[in-house]
């Protein structure tokens, strides 16, 4: 028997594969396939089950593709509705693989059809638990996302993982290995570790959630800081439950180079987002006016999903040669099916053809040092809260990109101020939304504050929580 975490980063995603007498399993597979039919055919098993362990928010996953490209079917917990064929399993059953066996576990909380399967090896030993969204390395699935499906609170839902948790993921033995769905960057939970892969004595030991005294403390503890969930999950539920696209024939409409002449008309067409894929000090430099910068290199379709939310909008690329297969795959993977088409040669044959350009203002950390005075300059941190309250540049503004727009208009127009996060990505997405929105007075912080960190400008610790001043 084999078990094969396959770890995608960028969505901070685990996907699973069991091997074992010619047979396979798959756990919680990504959206394209491709990948997983070759391993099957280099190994040379038959894929017997998929299973999901719940319909996933952060994701689309690749069930429907995958069964209908091998015959095994989907397999999910108890009360799971899918709008397609799928075998909804009971609390307990057990499915063969080869001589290894896999237990469903309904551990409702997270949603309700959350379920984890327990890998028993050909002994008969219990092995290993797929662990979904139920719990994570550190942390447990976030008990929010169902409530409208549920017609539940977030404190009944947590009620419902704290029986879920205590009552039948517990009681298993220390030396099982604990499989998450998600690790950290994940927008599906609030504490999770970097690991990946960790025993259930250790996450016994040191998961805030596995050590509350009471449920009603496990309820006060789970709900606490929960953030707004992304806007762009519940569209993913309703494709993982209800059926999408084939990922085929997502490419085959979204790979059409387009001259700037036909980008153009299509653009204005359609009502097209234009999407700039490339890097941000690239994209500074010169790129399509009222476009979108989210560079493909960082945590890329979810920051799609977050900045552009609704995932029916039409999209057309801009991106760097030979990428253009990889963006559209990497936004199928969230969800944002309808791309029409990239830009043949790029910004490159953009700006040749004459039409019209934009940049962005952008500085080095020396440079904002030298600029900088106390009292003065109007500074907007776009980091998380948590980065912020680490330490941050004495008197900025807390405004994290995630909720722009519900702090966009609170920025003054007429009175220059400076951005940065913390490197330069999530700043270079946020500038392009403003300029995109009509905002020119600013300048963005080549490096975000680990450049700054590295200056004389002062920092702190101290959290302000005023409104920027339009003044």
């Amino acid at each position: 028997m084999t078990v094969e975490q396959i770890y995608t980063g960028c969505l901070a995603q685990g996907a699973y594969y069991i091997t074992s007498m010619g047979e396979a399993a798959i756990i919680d597979p990504l959206r394209e396939v491709t990948p997983y039919l070759d391993r099957l055919k280099r190994d040379g098993v038959q894929l017997k089950y998929i299973f999901e362990t719940h319909f996933h928010a952060d994701f689309v996953s690749g069930h429907i593709d995958l069964s209908k490209a091998t015959g095994a079917p989907i397999v999910y917990g108890p009360t799971a509705q899918p709008g397609f064929e799928a075998i909804v399993a009971e609390d307990n059953q057990t499915f063969e693989v080869g001589k290894a066996k896999v237990r469903v576990l309904h551990t409702p909380g997270h949603t309700m059809e959350s379920s984890c399967f327990l890998l028993i090896d050909e002994d008969g030993k219990e092995t290993a638990l797929f662990s979904g969204d139920t719990l994570f390395l550190g942390d447990v699935g976030r008990p929010d996302l169902a409530q409208k499906a549920a017609n539940l609170t977030q404190e009944e839902l947590a009620g419902l993982l704290y029986e879920s948790l205590y009552n039948k993921i517990l009681p298993l033995s220390d030396d099982i290995t604990v499989y998450p769905a998600h690790g950290a960057g994940s927008a599906c939970g609030k504490n999770m570790m970097k690991e990946t892969v960790d025993s259930l004595g250790n996450q016994k030991r040191v998961n805030y959630a596995l050590n509350q005294p009471s449920k009603e403390a496990f309820v006060a503890a789970v709900t606490e800081g929960l953030l707004p969930p992304p806007a762009y999950f519940g569209g993913n539920v309703a494709m993982n439950k209800l059926g999408y696209d084939s990922i085929d024939r997502v490419l085959e409409r979204g790979l059409v180079p387009l001259s700037p002449k036909d980008f153009e008309a299509v653009a204005e067409a359609s009502g097209a987002l234009v999407l700039d894929a490339r890097a941000p000090g690239v994209f500074a430099k010169g790129f399509i006016p009222r476009s979108i910068n989210i560079g493909i290199d960082g945590d890329f379709a979810p920051w799609v999903g977050t900045m552009i939310v609704d995932v029916k909008q039409p999209l057309l690329l801009v991106v760097d040669a030979g990428r253009e297969e990889e963006a559209i795959t990497r936004l199928s993977r969230v969800g944002f099916d309808h791309v029409l088409g990239y830009l043949s040669g790029g910004f490159e044959a953009w700006q040749a053809s004459g039409r019209e350009t934009d940049s962005v203002e952008r500085i080095s950390a020396a440079e904002f040092a030298q600029q900088f005075k106390a009292d003065e300059t109007l500074v907007i941190d776009v980091r998380k809260e948590s980065e912020y309250a680490a330490e941050h540049i004495v008197d900025a503004y807390s405004r994290p990109l995630a909720y722009i727009n519900d702090w966009i208009s609170d920025l003054p127009r007429d009175r220059h101020f400076y951005l940065h996060c913390a490197g330069g990505y999530r700043s270079m997405i946020a500038a392009s939304i403003l300029q995109a929105r009509g905002y020119r007075s600013f300048t963005d912080i080549e490096g975000g504050f680990g450049a700054i960190a590295q200056t004389d400008v002062p920092k702190t610790d101290y959290v302000c929580q005023s409104r920027v001043s339009k003044k």
